[in-house]
């Protein structure tokens, strides 16, 4: 059984643990409302983007002529697999649940005869997957220097993928990320990047609006918009990994603080049990001694 003073140094840490968390509760929680201000800004435009490349891209005939992140290279062979994740810990099932997700799809590629690779962008990602795809992983994007995730990270990140298919590493982009729905509810998604999946969530849409005329042609918009199409879908998705993150940690340290009150107060109960065994111990050989003489 432990000591009085082993009891009363594990009560102190554990309050001191305490602190740490309800702080870093209260710094997620000054942090979310800027970054899920944030990943909602950004919504309309990444989805009004995707509404002009369907709408583009439907008056293009799918050939050799066509931009090639329209058409694709015609194979389905190698996979690439751009999974963003945080660059810290201490945010819950955050970063666990964006790896298995990008996991299981490369897994499932893999059993298929496909070729994975993959690009982490966030270093708990990476960690994650570099146990089981270790080989498969070709490139680390670290942003634990940025401050504030703005569209230049993005511009870099998409930069890398549309360099690598220029040069015909990949055929196939997957972008994996955690959508922000609430503080307590971050869903893991899947999205293709490259090449451009057509009438996706927009069909309806672009159906009930009217019928443009763009000059030039698509072709040539379209050669201008998609880099930039996936550069926006690639800004969209750090920022709701940043809210996500967020919403994440101040649920996790939340539930961190609860838990280290209830280890204190049945650590305080032990102590209190403990000290008065003591005392009684000590009155009764008071008292035994007492009658001896």
């Amino acid at each position: 059984m432990p000591s009085l003073k082993d009891l009363r140094n594990r009560i102190a840490s554990v309050k001191a643990t305490q602190k740490i968390t309800k702080a870093m509760q209260m710094v997620a929680a000054a942090k979310l409302r800027r970054a899920q201000m944030a990943a909602e800004a950004a919504r309309p435009f990444a989805e009004r983007m995707a509404t002009v490349m369907t709408n583009l891209s439907g008056g293009v005939t799918i050939g050799p002529e066509s931009p090639h992140l329209l058409a694709g290279t015609g194979q389905d062979q190698t996979h690439l697999l751009v999974v963003c994740t945080a660059e810290r810990g201490l945010c819950g099932a955050f970063n666990s649940s964006i790896a298995r997700l990008a996991r299981d799809h490369a897994l499932r590629l893999m059993g298929q005869g496909k070729t994975v690779k993959i690009l982490c962008v966030g270093k708990k990602g990476y960690d994650i997957l570099r146990r089981q795809f270790g080989q498969q992983i070709i490139d680390l994007v670290d942003l634990r220097a940025v401050k504030q995730i703005g569209y230049g990270e993005a511009e870099m990140v998409s930069g890398k993928v549309l360099q690598l298919f220029e040069a015909g590493e990949f055929d196939v982009a997957t972008l994996f990320y955690s959508r922000f729905r609430s503080v307590i509810q971050q869903i893991p998604t899947a999205q293709q990047i490259i090449p451009l999946e057509i009438g996706t969530g927009t069909a309806d849409l672009v159906a009930n609006e009217a019928v443009y005329e763009y000059e030039p042609d698509e072709g040539e918009i379209l050669a201008n918009l998609l880099p930039r199409n996936v550069a926006v879908q690639v800004f969209r998705a750090l920022l709701e990994n940043a809210a996500s993150e967020q919403g994440a940690r101040m649920s996790a340290m939340d539930n961190a603080t609860r838990n280290a009150g209830d280890m204190i107060k049945k650590q305080t109960q032990i102590y209190n049990r403990s000290r008065q065994a003591m005392i009684t111990k000590e009155l009764i050989e008071i008292i035994s001694g007492a009658e001896a003489l």
